[in-house]
């Protein structure tokens, strides 16, 4: 099983490393040194056993079912309520209206204009000396005006082309966000857990420190102990209280925590999330095809779509420095009485071409291509950095998972000790063969070891939420096919 296990992770660093090159062959302006994944795969040795075990089954969008509990898959459901997403979505939307307005100028404009005005000469103007009257004249205009711009060199196409790749970034980058909320309300919640089943542990062993504390006061009115044993088990008793306070403040630390995530006010969680146990360890962790891992991850597509963008905007600053050539006409009617306007001989038109070319304007058109070129080399580095943090956070995530499965068994039987050795000393104590100084010390032990064994229990739970977030898991696959459609209709 340890043989099938490392050879997933090797998978999976080689998928990500055959991104990260691809990467790098995109934008050559920037490089990255080699990284030999077998060296970080050798970083640890995973001890995953049989009742754990990575499957290459696709990965499930609602990957929080796995731990089968009925309130967290709930909390998941209403996700929508983020403020967060509600805010990447509406900035689709603004992306959308901005593709739009980029795409516009591509097709012929028509406009209805028309206008009505009275006015006269002075007569001290070289019209009125040639002739013409004084008197106020009304003037009708009515008419149709259209335009086009040929982008001959396809300067208005890539400024499409940008504005649709943004449109894609915004798509993923809404996802992105979605996947980090879906990740922070789960990890928020079994951090809840972990904490309540930490405070119901110091409270078992308040009631038995407070156990002591009686049998210590009896022993010390029977003079068969000294005041040193109460007044140790009240200290420990008290500092036990100390910490279930401390406990009880995380607590609603997280339920307020968990509250935000989902854009509802502070204590409204606070009835759905009483004490519960800690949800169990999936029995099995799909984690989909390796091969496919890096198209998952929704900042790795939105980056890329930047770095598209960035592409297109380097052609569109190309093609300005060329001629625009445009089309333009009209057609109208224009009349010095209303009544004539539906006269043939009120008609009037134009048509002809239109000419732009830039012969100096500072410097402004060499400048925006140095800007555009220097932004693409910026997206580059940003999207093999994106690259290289998804590497680094699956590697984390598989270690933090392996180590956490083994160091369980590792505190489970260190827990059955503490318990022995806490009930002989009880014993002992009891009978007078033993100073109270050996109780707490057990004591004292088997708490410790109860928390360290609760903890890992969480940090297991935890690297799994870490784990599927580093895959990208958690956003719809509808989703991110809404960006590829509105590339292929537009």
């Amino acid at each position: 099983m340890k043989a099938a296990s490392c050879l997933c992770f090797a998978r999976i660093f080689l998928a990500l490393a055959s991104t990260l090159l691809v990467g790098c062959a995109s934008v050559t302006a920037v490089q990255l040194p080699s990284i030999d994944p077998s060296a970080a795969l050798a970083s640890y040795q995973a001890q995953v056993d049989d009742q754990s075990a990575l499957s290459e089954s696709q990965t499930p969008v609602r990957w929080w079912e796995l731990f089968n509990d009925s309130t967290l898959s709930a909390l998941e459901s209403e996700l929508s309520q983020s403020l967060d997403i509600q805010t990447a979505a509406l900035r689709v939307e603004e992306s959308r209206a901005q593709l739009g307005l980029a795409d516009a100028p591509r097709y012929p404009t028509l406009a209805l204009a028309g206008s009505y005005s009275r006015s006269a000469i002075s007569e001290n103007s070289p019209s009125h000396r040639l002739g013409a009257p004084t008197n106020g004249q009304d003037m009708w205009s009515l008419g149709l005006q259209t335009g086009w711009e040929l982008d001959l060199w396809g300067y208005l196409r890539h400024t499409q082309a940008s504005a649709q790749a943004r449109l894609d970034a915004t798509y993923y980058g809404r996802d992105a966000v979605l996947t980090s909320v879906s990740a922070d309300v789960a990890r928020n919640y079994l951090l809840l857990r972990g904490v309540q089943a930490q405070a119901s542990l110091v409270e078992k062993n308040l009631r038995i420190g407070r156990d002591l504390v009686r049998m210590a006061e009896s022993r010390e009115r029977n003079g068969a102990a000294t005041r040193f044993d109460a007044a140790s088990a009240r200290a420990d008793a008290a500092g036990l209280e100390a910490r279930l306070t401390q406990l009880n403040h995380q607590r609603d630390t997280l339920m307020n925590a968990l509250a935000l995530l989902l854009g509802k006010p502070p204590r409204e969680l606070d009835e759905r999330l009483t004490f519960a146990d800690l949800p169990s360890m999936p029995s099995r962790l799909p984690i989909g095809v390796p091969s496919e891992l890096a198209r998952k991850r929704p900042d790795i597509l939105q980056a890329e779509a930047q770095l598209r963008a960035a592409v297109a905007d380097i052609d569109a600053a190309k093609a300005d420095f060329y001629p625009r050539i445009g089309l333009t006409g009209g057609l109208g009617v224009q009349a010095f009485d209303l009544s004539d306007l539906g006269s043939w001989g009120s008609r009037h038109y134009s048509v002809g071409p239109t000419l732009y070319l830039p012969i100096f304007e500072g410097g402004r058109l060499r400048s925006q291509l140095a800007l555009n070129e220097t932004r693409h080399r910026l997206a580059g580095i940003a999207y093999q950095q994106v690259v290289l943090r998804a590497w680094h956070e699956v590697d984390d995530a598989l270690g933090a998972y392996a180590s956490e499965l083994e160091r369980h068994g590792q505190l489970q039987l260190a827990l059955e000790q503490s318990e022995i050795a806490l009930g002989v000393a009880k014993r002992s104590y009891h009978e007078g063969s033993a100073d109270f100084t050996a109780v707490l010390v057990a004591r004292r032990s088997l708490l410790a070891n109860q928390a360290e064994l609760s903890d890992c229990a969480t940090a297991s739970a935890l690297a799994v939420v870490s784990l599927y977030r580093a895959l990208g898991g958690g956003w719809s696959a509808r989703w991110a096919g809404e960006a590829a459609t509105n590339g292929a209709s537009s």
